[in-house]
C-alpha cells in the first residue's frame, strides 16, 4: 500500500538541561500523519549545522565521513521504502522502522500465525466464539501441523510456501493418507483459509492462494432412521460399555431432535417439571441462540436416568457423560460394523 506522504528529516535534537556543545543528530520520518524518530549514533555544534540539507557545515575529513555514514542511512531508508512497495505491504513510519531495525528480517511462519490465532479465539470463548468452534480450529491446527512434519519435515514453515501447489499437497494428505472423507477435508481447509486470509489482510503475503481451489462440497444422500431401524438400535444389546453410551447418547439426540452440541452441554438444572406433571428439558439452542422446551419421552427419559449417577455427570453438573465430537463420530462408525442398520448416520 503506497502511502500518501513520505518525507524525511535530519535534525539536531536538544538533550535535556542542554547548555552548550554537540548535539545529537536525529533522524525523523513521517509517513500519512504517523512517524518515528530514530538516533544517527552521531552529533554536531549547532554553529557547524545546516539544517536546509541536513547536513554538516564543512569540508573537514572527518565531516565528510560524518555526512556520507547520513547519506548512506538515508539510502537505506530510501530502500526499505521501495521493499515495502514492491511486496505489496503497508507502507507506514512503524513499517519502515521495522525494515531498518531488521524486524521483520525473520519471516513470519504458518504455525506461529495459526497458534496466535487460537489463542486470541480461547480468550473469546462466551464472547465471540463457543468451546466447540474452537476446538474445531484446535483439530485443524494439528492437522496442517501433521502435514507439514509429512511434506515438509519441519513442524512450521514460512509463509513464502504458502501457495496453491502446498493447499492442493494438504487437500491430497488429508484426503490420501489420512483418509478423510472429501467434504470433512473441505470443512478443514475452510480453518485453515481463514488462517491464510488473515495473513492476506495482514499484507503478509500478496494473494490469497486459494484462489482458483475449489472447496466445493460432494452432495451426500442421508437417509433418515425409521421406527423399526430406530428400534433396533435401542433395543440392541452392547457388552462394551463404552458403545453403550455412545449409543444411548446417539438415541437421546434422535429422540428429543437435539445436536451434539445442545447434548454435550445439558446442565441438570435445564431439566425441569412441566406443566402437564412431567419432565421436560428447558435450554437454549447453541445454533439459534433461542430458548426451547422438550418434552421427555420415556426413552431418553429412561436414558437420562441410567445416567443420574455417573460419575462424569455428578463432577460436571451434566445429564449426560457425552465425550468430545470426534469420539462420539468414531465410536459410532464401530457401532455401524456391529449392527448395520445405523449406517452412517451420526448425532
Amino acid at each position: 500500500m503506497l502511502s500518501k506522504t513520505f518525507n524525511l528529516l535530519f535534525y539536531l535534537k536538544k538533550p535535556k538541561n542542554y547548555l552548550n556543545g554537540k548535539m545529537p543528530i536525529y533522524l525523523r520520518i513521517t509517513t500519512d500523519g504517523g512517524r518515528f524518530e530514530l538516533a544517527a549514533k552521531r552529533d554536531c555544534e549547532p554553529e557547524k549545522w545546516n539544517p536546509a540539507s541536513g547536513r554538516m557545515a564543512s569540508t573537514k575529513p572527518d565531516v565528510r565521513s560524518a555526512n556520507a555514514y547520513l547519506d548512506t542511512l538515508q539510502t537505506k531508508v530510501y530502500e526499505a521504502h521501495r521493499k515495502l512497495i514492491d511486496s505489496g505491504r503497508e507502507v507506514s513510519a512503524e513499517s519502515i522502522k521495522n525494515v531498518l531495525l531488521g524486524i521483520d528480517d525473520r519471516p513470519k511462519m504458518i504455525m506461529e500465525i495459526f497458534y496466535e490465532h487460537n489463542k486470541e479465539m480461547f480468550a473469546l470463548i462466551g464472547k465471540d466464539f463457543t468451546k466447540s468452534t474452537y476446538n474445531r480450529y484446535e483439530a485443524a491446527f494439528r492437522n496442517v501441523k501433521e502435514f507439514l512434519l509429512f511434506k515438509y519435515k519441519a513442524s512450521d514453515v514460512s509463509l513464502d510456501k504458502l501457495d496453491y501447489s502446498l493447499i492442493s499437497a494438504y487437500s491430497f494428505y488429508l484426503k490420501g493418507k489420512r483418509n478423510i472423507s472429501h467434504n470433512t477435508t473441505m470443512k478443514y481447509l475452510v480453518y485453515f483459509k481463514k488462517i491464510v486470509l488473515l495473513c492476506v489482510k495482514s499484507g503478509w503475503i500478496v494473494r490469497d492462494p486459494f484462489f482458483a481451489f475449489s472447496m466445493a462440497k460432494q452432495e451426500v444422500d442421508r437417509r433418515p432412521l425409521d421406527e423399526i431401524e430406530l428400534a433396533a438400535i435401542v433395543e440392541k444389546k452392547f457388552t462394551n460399555e463404552r458403545l453403550r453410551k455412545v449409543r444411548d447418547i446417539f438415541v437421546f439426540c434422535c429422540y428429543t431432535g437435539l445436536s451434539y452440541v445442545d447434548v454435550q452441554k445439558l446442565k441438570r438444572s435445564e431439566m425441569i417439571d412441566g406443566f402437564d406433571g412431567r419432565k421436560w428439558l428447558s435450554i437454549k439452542r447453541q445454533k439459534t441462540d433461542t430458548p426451547s422446551k422438550i418434552p421427555l419421552l420415556p426413552v431418553p427419559l429412561k436414558i437420562l436416568e441410567r445416567y443420574s449417577e455417573h460419575i462424569q455427570c455428578i463432577s460436571q453438573d451434566r445429564l449426560l457423560p457425552v465425550m468430545t465430537n470426534q469420539r462420539m463420530n468414531s465410536y459410532l462408525k464401530e457401532i455401524a460394523d456391529v449392527h448395520s442398520v445405523i449406517g452412517k448416520g451420526d448425532c
